[in-house]
């Protein structure tokens, strides 16, 4: 009971650290697995382990085969998550080098690093590239850590972004699909005869037959309403479990590829409720995770590290990180806008996660305990791969981006919170001005309409953390708090401007603040005396951002002073020769401005002192 109670414990500690020290979870999962576990025995008082999933095949907390059950159920679960999250449109919108990648480079690296594998370490040709295709995935738990405060180009964050998000159902598919073929030829004294080739073409169709099944028979009874809101989620769990059992029944080894199917059919669906699933999924995978990885990594031995303790091992790292990952995204980016120094550095941030060492573990796992020659060295070899690309890429990726040149010199994104009205004629603007403006908004319609203008939006709600996990918005320096609730706005700036605000973080002012002037706050957004209302109202009536030419700032001060009295005008920003824009706060006054400046105002058109 201690054991397990600690495993939990401290795969929930590890999830809190990699949160706080903005690294990914995989490392201080894996690395306290392999204190508690191996390393653990170098120390004790009796040389055993403190954690022992497994000893001596009858022993420990999972006997027998009770931990590749457990290993497998839970990495089916993983799986069925990642595959809800591959949808198939995105993969047309992300653009060729990203869709190139999760094809022609996946392919690339697998081929690449299997010969790497066969010859710098001597497994046989299957599991060299059972290795290789464990290896293809990267992921976005373990990137978006690494990436989150590098101002990256749009371009780059993308790529990796995308790459992560997609690689990881593919690759999941991929290495099933190997595995199962390896499985099946060591059932055959690794020859691949014509009832294996049958019992393998059985594993795939019996994989897909029953995954579509699934998915469209579950489709429907949530079209149809006949599962309650309040079991949804464990009808989805249970379904899941039970796929995963039963494919296994129809053809043994077709569980795992069942489930990425069910998710990858059900996660291009339009259907609400697999959102609340979805959520659900993702604090499962979590938990799960937590506790996988701490027992997987204490399960190892030093025996497996000693494997991997040689010169060979670390060739073959080098091999992966210096010639097969740059390989595969020059080949995939080749005739892109993306320029070389871009290449090199996404060639150099190619972090292995979390599903290439679950996998890597059970498959690693069940080919031991079918007595595949050589299978030993799978899980040490991949987990090697794992830790040391983490690592790698932790404590480099900002020194190779400064010295390729790709990180910006100055954050000019502008995020603004609300999508309303009066929001995506700003962005708009800004836009058409060649800005960056991404809008967020809990308010799909409001999202729709601004997509509908050809502008960057994403729905999210302000209470939620997902806004943080998006290395898409690095390049955002500048927060703008815009929606008709002064106290979601003002939540909006104490929590995002940290991270989206360095260059400055506004907000409209309130209804109360408006009534008096003289003290409203130094984030004050455009006007003294306008609110979100009056801003609307003005939007609805005047749908327009005009410009006038500022002489001098005596000018600027009457023109403010204009808008002021002028009830349809609200003052918005500041442009310079140089066409750089400033935000006009609420304190107006201190405000930087020259001659020739332009003012920009939305609303009613100016006619005062000849302006």
């Amino acid at each position: 009971m201690l054991e397990l109670a600690g495993i939990i414990i401290l795969g929930i500690l590890a999830q809190l650290v990699a949160w706080k020290f903005k690294i990914p979870a995989i490392l201080p999962l894996i690395l306290t697995g392999l204190f508690v576990g191996p390393f653990s025995t170098m120390f004790s008082a009796d040389g055993n382990k403190w954690i022992e999933p497994v000893w001596n095949g009858q022993h420990g907390l999972f006997p027998g085969e009770s931990l590749f059950n457990f290993v497998s159920l839970s990495i089916a679960l993983i799986l069925f998550e990642g595959g809800l999250t591959l949808k198939k449109d995105e993969i047309k919108s992300v653009g060729p080098v990203i869709y190139k990648l999760i094809t022609v480079g996946a392919l690339i690296t697998m081929i690449t690093a299997g010969i790497a594998a066969h010859f710098i370490i001597g497994l046989n040709w299957p599991l060299s590239f059972l290795f290789s295709s464990l290896i293809i995935v990267t992921g976005p738990t373990v990137i978006t850590p690494i990436l989150r405060n590098l101002p990256l180009k749009k371009d780059i964050s993308t790529v990796l972004k995308w790459e992560g998000i997609l690689i990881d159902p593919v690759g999941a598919l991929v290495a099933v699909l190997v595995f199962e073929f390896i499985s099946l030829g060591g059932d055959h004294g690794t020859e691949y005869t014509k009832e294996t080739l049958l019992e393998f073409g059985k594993i795939i169709i019996i994989g897909f037959s029953i995954g579509f099944t699934s998915a469209y028979t579950f489709a429907t009874a949530l079209k149809q309403r006949w599962i309650p809101h309040y079991l949804l989620n464990v009808v989805a769990l249970a379904l899941v479990l039970g796929v995963f059992v039963l494919a296994d029944l129809f053809a043994h080894e077709s569980g795992l590829l069942a489930v990425v199917i069910m998710g990858m059919v059900l996660g291009n669906m339009n259907i609400d409720a697999l959102k609340d699933v979805l959520y659900f999924k993702e604090t499962i995978s979590i938990l799960l995770i937590s506790i996988l990885f701490i027992l997987l990594s204490a399960n190892i031995n030093l025996t497996d590290l000693e494997l991997i303790y040689n010169w060979n091992s670390l060739i073959l790292f080098g091999c992966v990180v210096l010639i097969v990952r740059p390989i595969g995204v020059f080949f995939s980016s080749k005739k892109s806008a993306l320029s070389r120094n871009e290449k090199i550095f996404i060639s150099w941030v190619g972090p292995r996660g979390i599903v290439a060492a679950g996998i890597a573990s059970l498959f690693g796992l069940k080919l031991t305990m079918q007595g595949v020659e050589n299978a030993n060295y799978i899980t040490p070899l991949v987990f090697m791969i794992v830790l040391g690309t983490v690592l790698l890429n932790a404590t480099t990726a900002k020194i190779v981006a400064r010295i390729t040149g790709v990180l910006l010199k100055k954050s000019e994104g502008i995020l603004i919170v609300g999508a309303s009205d009066p929001s995506r004629l700003i962005a708009s603007y800004l836009k058409n001005n060649n800005r960056r403006v991404v809008l967020i908004d809990s308010n799909r319609d409001n999202i729709s309409k601004a997509k509908e203008e050809g502008l960057e939006a994403f729905e999210s709600d302000i209470y939620a953390d997902e806004i943080f996990e998006n290395i898409e918005l690095n390049d955002i320096g500048f927060l703008l708090a815009l929606t008709g609730s002064p106290a979601i706005n003002e939540y909006a700036l104490n929590k995002l401007r940290g991270v989206f605000g360095e260059e400055g973080a506004f907000r409209l002012i309130s209804g109360e603040e408006m009534q008096d002037p003289n003290n409203n706050p130094e984030e004050g957004l455009f006007s003294q005396t306008d609110d979100f209302i009056n801003i609307s109202e003005v939007v609805r009536d005047y749908p327009i951002i005009n410009e006038v030419k500022i002489d001098s700032y005596e000018h600027y001060l009457t023109i403010m002073e204009a808008t002021m009295k002028e009830i349809k005008t609200i003052p918005v920003f500041v442009k310079d020769i140089d066409n750089n824009i400033q935000v006009i706060p609420a304190n107006f006054s201190k405000l930087k401005v020259e001659t020739d400046f332009k003012l920009m105002y939305i609303g009613k058109k100016l006619v005062i002192n000849g302006v």
